[in-house]
């Protein structure tokens, strides 16, 4: 397991309230959830982000995930396993 960097992050009630029934129905604790978001945000703003440009996409370079409104915070997605099974892929 990596080492992870401790920070605080405000979430308004319903966010708060939303991941906790997310955890309670999946047993995944909040953290990872936080943690798979930001990787999202990442993804889909790695165009603005500094580093050479591959030529060639790797094989299991994964595809860029949805636009997401950023000024619609309650909006509900699915969870990223979840996407993956119903394309077929392993849960």
């Amino acid at each position: 397991m990596r080492k992870k960097i401790s920070t605080t992050i405000y979430v308004t009630p319903e966010q708060a309230d939303k991941l906790k029934l997310l955890h309670e129905r999946t047993k995944v604790p909040v953290a990872v959830y936080i943690r798979e978001g930001i990787d999202l945000v990442l993804r889909h703003y790695a165009h603005m982000l500094p580093g050479q440009l591959a030529l060639v996409p790797e094989a299991d370079e994964s595809p860029r995930p949805p636009d997401v409104s950023l000024s619609d915070p309650g909006r509900s997605s699915s969870h990223p396993a979840d996407i993956a099974a119903a394309a077929g892929g392993k849960k």
